[in-house]
């Protein structure tokens, strides 16, 4: 059981590392959560600092939710008591260790438990579930990103794209997928329920991850 515990904790640690405040304060100087959105996550970098800082921060918060994932992997090889291996019955403790580094993301200890909303870095822990639905969910992001001209809504409908690709695309039954998708669709939808107020008073800024200039609202 302290094997677990153990790599628990290590995730969550893991996903509170933050970048987009790191990034803002050791090479900018400034503190993202000062500026446009007022969050700490890549997609106010890119807002705030532009698109090379706001990729390096996306790319490492994607690496959150992945090596997360991976965690459980490692325990089962290491495995922890008198030798003893935990094995991987199910998709467990993969889905188990990612949603912590997403929290982790969102509550970092760190930073006083204010973090982004984790999209990234459950998007992280998708690739190292299965980069098939990690694929498709991003081509989802991209198409509704450069339809809208909203990051928010393309991360709001390629997160309810997610239990459909994972259980009627590619027919995932393990309880701790169908679950996990499905908290997915509704988690992602929740930490955007301030920008759903903005896109209903017309206040949401705009922004093409693609286009070569940012777009202004």
């Amino acid at each position: 059981m302290w094997i677990e515990l153990m790599y628990a904790l290590l995730a969550y640690l893991m996903g509170s590392i933050p970048f987009a405040i790191l990034v803002g304060r050791q090479f900018y100087g400034i503190d993202v959560r000062e500026h446009g959105s007022g969050n700490a996550g890549a997609t106010n970098v890119f807002r705030v600092l532009g698109k090379g800082p706001g990729t390096v921060v996306l790319l490492l918060d994607i690496l959150k939710g992945f090596f997360a994932v991976q965690l459980a992997f490692l325990m089962s090889k290491i495995g922890g008591g008198a030798g003893t291996v935990v094995q991987l019955e199910s998709f467990f403790y993969p889905v188990i260790f990612g949603i912590l580094a997403v929290i982790g993301h969102m509550l970092p200890v760190f930073a006083k438990f204010k973090g982004g909303k984790g999209v990234a870095t459950l998007f992280g822990m998708i690739i190292a579930l299965d980069p098939r639905v990690a694929g498709l969910g991003l081509l989802v992001f991209v198409i509704v990103n450069i339809i809208t001209g909203y990051v928010s809504v393309g991360s709001m409908v390629a997160g309810l794209s997610i239990p459909i690709l994972f259980v009627r695309v590619f027919g995932y039954s393990d309880l701790s997928v169908v679950v996990f998708s499905l908290a997915v669709a509704l988690l992602v939808v929740y930490t955007h329920r301030t920008n759903i107020k903005r896109l209903v008073e017309g206040e949401e800024m705009k922004s093409r991850i693609l286009a070569k200039k940012r777009v202004k609202s």
